[in-house]
């Protein structure tokens, strides 16, 4: 697969923005032919959920396509919480800090409880926090499902280890594990495992596996492991507005990121230009805030340093208040799409070290 853009253009602000590859657009322009039955009654659909259970080592799972991974997630935990509940996530998870209280609109009043120390969630930190409910009767909310994201919204990519002890201890208060997977290949690229391995095997019990974030139109798929969990889904999708008249386009997408894993090798692409970025500045001397990755960085940078490389043209997102002293140093968060150029990511490491020593000879 050649590089989507021969020009190094300096976009690290998400990989929400980049490209869809070409095996994805001729899967479409495929499923646009004659016609085919609605709401994924289609073959397409039907093969494209036996392909997953596949890949998934999963043959009885129940699966379902969304065009979002907010609707991926909010349906999923909506079916395995009920109103007076609540669902364990880290203080920095995406169904916290960024889907506009969508679990708790779809899940009809079932709260979050945060489980403190910041993106990654630890056993014995989920553990209190789970203690710390249901021991106020009617007065409080029952405990409901754990929400672990891999990877997790500072970068960092959980251990098979660290998933597994996560699961264990939702496993000893009898509750169901959710995983967010909006970067699910670049996790499962980045440990070197199955998606098998990152979901059941380690005792989660419905998976979302993010298609978005790694080339797709939009496309996104959640696997309930037990089938008897998923009941509710359908229902909850339809009454939600996010069940597809044309749900052929969807299957389509995950259709061409299925074949030949596409979506490992998209993954691995992303992976590797952030491998790339973190050593060329680390090689300056820029210190990175997540010790692991995969394919978003966050690079602790001068607030003056991170000013003049947007003003050159480098497109990211400053990670921290840019008003403080010019001197103080900020995360810039910097992610790696599909797409991304080994060219773009040797310009910017150049940019930044010609503006980081332009600053010390200044100073």
């Amino acid at each position: 697969m050649k590089d989507h853009n021969p020009e190094p253009a300096l976009n690290f602000a998400s990989d929400n923005g980049g490209p869809v590859p070409q095996q994805v657009l001729e899967a479409l322009a495929r499923a646009n032919d004659s016609y085919v039955p609605s709401y994924g009654a289609d073959d397409l659909s039907q093969e494209v959920c036996d392909g997953l259970r596949r890949l998934f080592e999963a043959p009885d799972a129940a699966v379902f396509l969304t065009a979002t991974g907010t609707a991926a997630n909010v349906l999923a935990l909506s079916t395995l919480s009920l109103p007076y509940q609540t669902i364990f996530c880290s203080e920095l998870a995406h169904i916290h800090t960024d889907e506009c209280n969508a679990p708790e609109f779809y899940t009809g009043g079932a709260k979050l409880t945060l489980v403190p120390e910041g993106a990654v969630m630890r056993p014995d930190a989920l553990r209190a926090a789970i203690e710390g409910e249901e021991n106020r009767g009617v007065h409080g909310p029952d405990r409901g499902a754990v929400s672990i994201t891999n990877v997790a919204e500072d970068g960092t990519v959980y251990s098979l280890e660290a998933l597994t002890a996560l699961c264990d201890v939702a496993r000893a208060y009898g509750l169901p594990v959710h995983l967010d997977g909006a970067r699910f290949a670049n996790a499962c690229v980045r440990l070197g495992c199955t998606p098998a391995e990152m979901t059941w095997k380690a005792g989660v019990d419905v998976a979302v596996f993010g298609g978005t974030k790694n080339g797709l139109m939009g496309a996104e798929a959640v696997l309930f492991f037990d089938q008897a969990k998923a009941r509710g889904f359908e229902h909850r999708r339809k009454r939600g507005a996010h069940l597809f008249s044309k749900h052929r386009y969807l299957a389509a997408q995950m259709q061409a990121y299925l074949q030949d894993d596409l979506w490992r090798d998209l993954a691995a692409r992303a992976n590797a230009r952030a491998d790339r970025l973190r050593a060329g500045l680390e090689a300056l001397g820029v210190e990175m805030q997540n010790a692991t990755h995969g394919n978003m960085l966050f690079a602790r940078l001068p607030r003056h340093a991170q000013k003049e490389l947007l003003r050159q043209g480098a497109i990211f997102h400053p990670w921290g208040d840019m008003s403080g002293p010019e001197d103080g140093l900020i995360p810039a968060r910097l992610v790696c799409d599909w797409s991304m150029t080994e060219a773009a990511v040797d310009r910017f490491v150049a940019m930044t070290g010609a503006v980081l020593s332009g600053a010390a000879r200044t100073g």
